[in-house]
């Protein structure tokens, strides 16, 4: 309160900065290409039956999808069927990677969270906000920090009215 008694909103007229990675969020469905299904006892893959595979496999179902490639067997997997798939998904997909889900993931959030210009948070007091309405891997919040630190004043974590703090520039 002031001394007119008046509540005043300190969080608003302060300068933080809020900085909300679901601004970020890679929008899109997801999903997995697991080679494994397609080995043969589960060991080996047979290059005239995984290119069946290719030519009659329905890759439509995977438009404007975010796809992960892999194989979570336990085999070694020539470097070619892999290809072969990508060169199916690069008709369809929205993007595709290698690796599994959790490496998907990764990789869209690095994809969209390079499109930030740091130097818009040049001298800012930046507030990550902790929660949204998106899930948020721990991954992008350290992406945020690496890219975000050398430009700001301080960093801090949570909401404007409850934050924690996490880096502060002293020298400026």
């Amino acid at each position: 309160m002031d001394e007119n008694n008046e509540i005043i909103n300190r969080v608003a007229s302060s300068s933080l900065v809020t900085f909300d990675l679901n601004d970020y969020y890679p929008h899109g469905k997801r999903a997995v290409i697991d080679l494994k299904d397609n080995l043969h006892q589960g060991l080996i893959l047979k290059e005239k039956d995984f290119r069946e595979f290719v030519k009659n496999n329905d890759w439509s179902r995977y438009d404007d999808h975010y796809v992960a490639i892999c194989c979570s067997a336990d085999a070694i997997v020539p470097v070619w069927a892999y290809m072969l798939v990508a060169s199916q998904l690069s008709l369809h997909a929205r993007k595709f990677y290698f690796g599994n889900e959790r490496e998907l993931e990764m990789f869209l959030w690095r994809d969209s969270l390079s499109t930030i210009n740091p130097a818009d948070y040049q001298g800012a007091k930046l507030v990550i906000k902790g929660c949204g309405k998106n899930p948020v891997p721990e991954f992008a919040f350290v992406e945020a920090v690496r890219i975000l630190q050398p430009y700001a004043i301080s960093i801090m974590y949570g909401e404007p009215c409850s934050t924690v703090p996490i880096y502060k520039n002293v020298k400026r």
